[in-house]
Order: structure tokens, then sequence, then C-alpha cells
């Protein structure tokens, strides 16, 4: 058994790109459920409509990534709104049932034949981030001894943490703020904040809109990170990742998605690496009349699901979170 490799594959992960994705959209997903109360199955939607806003700038305009930014932030704004008009007055579960299909939707839209030609079908969109990799800073790879990355994942986890660091500002500086503290109230108890002469479905669509702008950053980096986007990076798994980071650091925290993320990633990969190498070899430390090589790569899900139950069950605010902030009442 090696644990070093162990060990440097899992920091590899938990500070890589990958981690910075799944960091920011749980950073959305704060705004809507830790801070609101809102229940948006449908983060991958916003990541998706992003990723392919960046790439489509590119491959389909001949235009900058700039400009790729700048549709898809709109873009994020215009489905947010979409999703938001008709169930915001009703009950969450409404926009929980919504946003989970619309998220399929436009993704089983994008992957259709009928638009192969536009979207790449299942194969996705590549060779659209020639600019970004000639702003490259760094020329030699990140060599910290026990973890290494290429220096194009040094580059893009520059760029990715930076992004990180300023959401993570944005959301303190909102949530200190009297606009911050409705939405908190709305969390409590809608009603008395409607008592109070509060616009209350204005303050949940601006939370919407905001909390799938942090999303739309998550699906700039997939586009980043892959060189490449297609409708596989934007499964629904990916939405329910996202959750998990946010309840493993803490709703309604602000460094809980980042804490979050990097434990999540941590754990998920040395489980995975751990259980694959006591799978292989003559002498394997698990037989193979217990379990073998296949079987081995869902443990990481067994164990991760087990931990987490055990988190809800005992501390269900989360590692660094606050019970008080998950006092949530679903109207």
């Amino acid at each position: 058994m090696d644990f070093t490799t162990i060990l440097s594959d899992s920091l590899q992960q938990a500070f890589g790109p990958t981690a910075i994705i799944y960091c920011l959209a749980a950073i959305g997903l704060n705004v809507h459920f830790g801070y609101t109360g809102l229940l948006n199955f449908g983060q991958a939607g916003f990541m998706m409509v992003a990723g392919y806003s960046l790439a489509g700038a590119v491959t389909i305009f001949s235009s900058s990534l700039w400009l790729g930014v700048v549709v898809g932030l709109l873009l994020t704004v215009v489905l947010a709104l979409l999703l938001g008009v008709p169930t915001l007055r009703l009950r969450a579960d409404y926009l929980a049932i919504v946003t989970i299909a619309a998220a399929e939707i436009i993704r089983q839209t994008i992957s259709a034949a009928t638009f192969s030609d536009t979207f790449g079908g299942q194969d996705g969109v590549t060779d659209f981030i020639s600019g970004f990799r000639a702003v490259n800073p760094y020329s030699d790879p990140l060599d910290l001894g026990i973890v290494k990355w290429s220096a194009y994942d040094t580059w893009v986890m520059t760029v990715g943490w930076s992004m990180v660091a300023l959401s993570c500002l944005v959301v303190w500086l909102l949530m200190r703020s009297p606009w911050g503290r409705v939405l908190k109230s709305i969390r409590e108890d809608e009603d008395a904040v409607r008592s109070l002469g509060k616009n209350v479905y204005s303050y949940k669509m601006q939370s919407l809109i905001i909390g799938g702008l942090f999303g739309a950053l998550a699906g700039f980096m997939v586009s980043l990170r892959s060189a490449a986007v297609g409708p596989s990076f934007f499964a629904t798994d990916v939405t329910f990742f996202a959750y998990t980071v946010l309840l493993i650091g803490g709703a309604a925290r602000v460094l809980g998605p980042v804490a979050g993320s990097i434990i999540f990633w941590f754990l998920i990969t040395g489980l995975g690496t751990f259980f694959s190498q006591a799978t292989r070899g003559a002498d394997p430390l698990i037989p193979a009349a217990i379990m073998d090589s296949q079987q081995a790569s869902l443990m990481r899900f067994i164990f991760l699901g087990l931990g987490l139950m055990l988190l809800m069950i005992f501390r269900p605010q989360g590692i660094f979170g606050d019970r008080r902030e998950l006092a949530l009442d679903a109207r």
C-alpha cells in the first residue's frame, strides 16, 4: 500500500481545478439554499449555459473568450428569470422541480443530433481556449514535492482560486448588508418579512440571479479546465455533488463551500486510490473473493455517503456551520 501516492493524489484533487469548480457552484447554492432557503436543483443548468457560451463565442462566432463571458453571464440572468418568474411565488418544492427539469431539458437539447453541427452533440466542443493558453505566465510545472501540477493546471488554479476568493468576498459583503439580512429573514419566515412591507418575490429573484451567476463562473472554469465542453460535464450529479460540498462545509457560512470542496475531493480521491490499490497486485490487501477492482471503484461513494449520513445525524449544520442557520421553512 503506497500511502504517499494516496496522499499526493488526494491533495492534488483537493486543491486542483475540479475542487475549484464545485466550490464556485456551491457558493451559488449557498446564496440560494443557505441564505435564502431556495431549493435549486438545477445549478448544472446555469453552469452549462455559461460553459457553452464561452465555447460558442470562439467556435461559432469566431470572437474572443471575453465575449463568451459576457454572453454567458447575460444568458444566466435570462435563465434565472425564466425559472424564477413562474415559481418563486409558490412553495419551494416547485422551484426544485422546475430547476432540475430545466437543467436536463437544456442538456438533452444541446446533445441532440439536430444541433450537433453547432454544439458537437455528445462529443461537445473543443479547441476554443488558445487565447487563454497564450497568456499563461507559467512555463514550468508547479512542483511542491508531494504534489505536482502542470503549467496549464497551475494557470487555471491561479485564475480559479482568485475567482473563489473574490466570490467569497462578494458574498461576505452582501450578507453583512441590509439586503443580506432581508434574505436571511426570508429564509426564516417570509410571511413576517412580507408583513414588514418587503417585496419577498423580488428579493428571491435577486438571490436566484446572483447564485446563478456564481454557477456561471463554475461553468466557465469547466470549459477552461478541460479545454472542452460537453453535455456529460453537466449531468445531474454535478448539482448533487455541489450540495454535498455545501453540506459538508456548512450552509450559510461564507467559507463553508471552500472547506467543503477541499474536504470532499480529498476524501473521495483518497478513498478511491486506497481501494484501487487494495484490490490490485499479486497479493492484494482485499482478496478478489471479497471485492474486485470494479467494485472497489464504487466503495468511495459508499463510504462518503455513509459519512454524509452520519454528519447529517450528528451535525446537520455541517462541519463549520451553525444549527440555527438551518431553521428553514420551505414555502
